[in-house]
């Protein structure tokens, strides 16, 4: 069993540095889930503004919609679905990057979820801190920025983590325009020595061991966060 075992290995990952599928797969996921968050944030971000300012003044009315919109048609379809379009539509005729279309739609999906983490965190905050704001000669823009935004932003900390956890994840599906990420890096494998076991199962906890160590690190957050309040 053990020579099997060493065989299989060889095989899979030594034989032609077939390993270097899983380490080129490895870096792509990485370097598209950490663009995907920043980009998803920025989204996020204006977005949340943009609908918290709305339900606290009744203004940018149009902007509004056009955010609600956005979110609706963004939570409502699969993510697999919208990067096929972002990539065999919007782009068909375009020589794009593969990485940077794999960005933008992860991206643009994140950002729905994060501008909702964005705004629940802000709506969270009490009036009075808006009052004491006024009180201080701030308008509401300086309101926003000097009280509200600091503190809305540590809030939801953990839950732009666990988003970020939640992305990567989700970049597995990038295969579907061809993108060698990790999970692709995996099946390559798998088609050259028709052993479906050992790369897939390699894939499977490299990704339980990135998770761990992410959870390990929002983890670590809350617990520094609870303890600054004290």
């Amino acid at each position: 069993m053990l020579q099997t075992f060493q065989e299989r290995f060889y095989d899979n990952f030594i034989k032609d540095d077939r390993w270097n599928y899983i380490w080129e797969g490895l870096t792509v996921t990485l370097r598209v889930t950490l663009f995907a968050v920043i980009l998803g944030i920025v989204i996020g971000f204006l977005i949340a503004v943009v609908r918290s300012t709305y339900d606290k003044t009744g203004k940018m009315k149009v902007l509004n919609f056009v955010c609600s919109v956005y979110l609706t048609v963004i939570r409502g379809t699969p993510v697999v679905v919208q990067l096929l379009i972002i990539y065999f539509v919007i782009f068909g005729t375009v020589d794009i990057s593969k990485i940077l279309v794999a960005i933008m739609a992860f991206g643009i999906n994140s950002g729905a979820y994060v501008a909702e983490i964005f705004r629940s965190g802000i709506m969270s905050i009490d009036n009075g801190q808006f009052e004491a704001g006024r009180s201080l000669g701030f308008n509401y823009s300086q309101t926003m920025r000097y009280i509200i935004m600091p503190q809305a932003f540590k809030n939801v900390l953990p839950a732009l983590g666990n988003e970020f956890i939640v992305l990567l994840k989700e970049t597995s599906v990038s295969g579907y325009i061809a993108l060698q990420d990790l999970t692709k890096g995996g099946d390559i494998i798998r088609s050259r020595t028709y052993d479906a076991f050992m790369p897939l199962l390699a894939v499977a906890l490299i990704y339980l061991v990135m998770v761990m160590i992410f959870t390990r690190l929002v983890n670590m957050l809350e617990r520094r966060l609870r303890n600054s309040d004290h």
